[in-house]
């Protein structure tokens, strides 16, 4: 049974950083596409940011480029999303999420249950 389990989240002041951790089980976690999405009240979830089976490809929203940062440790399993220099619109729920691999017809498949980032001004 994959289970994926987010922490991490919280409340900060703009311009401030959290860092959202993303625990994986049940899955072969080394051989897996990983990635962060948001939503935000009222918006479609989107994509933030992803991340190759062993960490030298990632992939950034432009909303977010330059100042998050996902990274992987496949011996701990563990998805990482360090987040600086915070936006009031970066506020939303942020899920962590799994696939079999980063090929582009291979869908995200198992998904966190989520965790709450609000990000004031």
């Amino acid at each position: 049974q994959v289970q994926l389990v987010e922490s991490g989240g919280g409340s900060v002041q703009a311009g401030g950083s959290l860092r959202l951790s993303c625990a994986a089980s049940g899955v072969r976690y080394s051989s897996t596409c990983m990635g962060w999405f948001r939503q935000a009240p009222g918006k479609e979830r989107e994509g933030v940011a992803g991340i190759s089976t062993g960490g030298a490809n990632t992939y950034y929203a432009d909303s977010v480029k330059g100042r998050f940062t996902i990274s992987r440790n496949n011996v701990r399993n563990t998805l990482t999303l360090q987040m600086n220099d915070l936006k009031p619109e970066d506020t939303a729920v942020y899920y962590c999420a799994t696939r079999p691999s980063c090929a582009v017809r291979d869908q995200y498949n198992y998904w966190g249950q989520g965790t709450q980032v609000t990000v004031s001004s």
